[in-house]
């Protein structure tokens, strides 16, 4: 399987799960997200905007579907939203929670290679600086 997609095939495959729909005053599948597994699959899924905080993101989704078919190390994942009034397609940097899951998800997810543009990407450790569990304030007492 094929793990190496470019910035720009990644983005594309994200960007093809985008199908908006409203419900009410929310906005389902405005956001898309791919992820490409250490395996070589890929996983999509879309954010859905409910009320009370009960929806999730597009990257949770994606990642989700990759948890149903068992796998959890993500090499490369990209979110991506289209602005309505212009069709302008935009890479969405993954929020701090989304940050976390992916992390939880498998620690080696620490290394995971989040898109963040055409020609820019970042290790999820660069966007999640003080990961590691803190040391003591004081040495333990004997």
């Amino acid at each position: 399987m094929n793990t190496s997609l470019s910035n720009d095939e990644l983005i594309a495959a994200a960007a093809a799960v985008l199908h908006p729909h409203r419900v009410g005053d929310r906005l389902f599948g405005n956001v898309g997200a791919t992820l490409v597994t250490e395996a070589g699959n890929h996983y999509s899924g879309v954010c859905l905007d409910t009320g009370s905080g009960t929806g999730f993101c597009a990257e949770a989704a994606a990642i989700g579907a990759m948890v149903t078919a068992r796998e959890y190390r993500i090499a490369k994942i990209v979110a991506v939203w289209r602005r309505e009034e212009d069709g302008a397609l935009h890479v969405l940097p993954p929020c701090g929670r989304c940050r976390e899951f992916i992390r939880q998800v498998d620690w080696a997810n620490i290394d995971t290679e989040v898109v963040l543009g055409r020609g820019r990407s970042a290790t999820l450790a660069e966007l999640l600086p003080a990961h590691e569990w803190p040391s003591p304030l004081d040495p333990p007492t004997a």
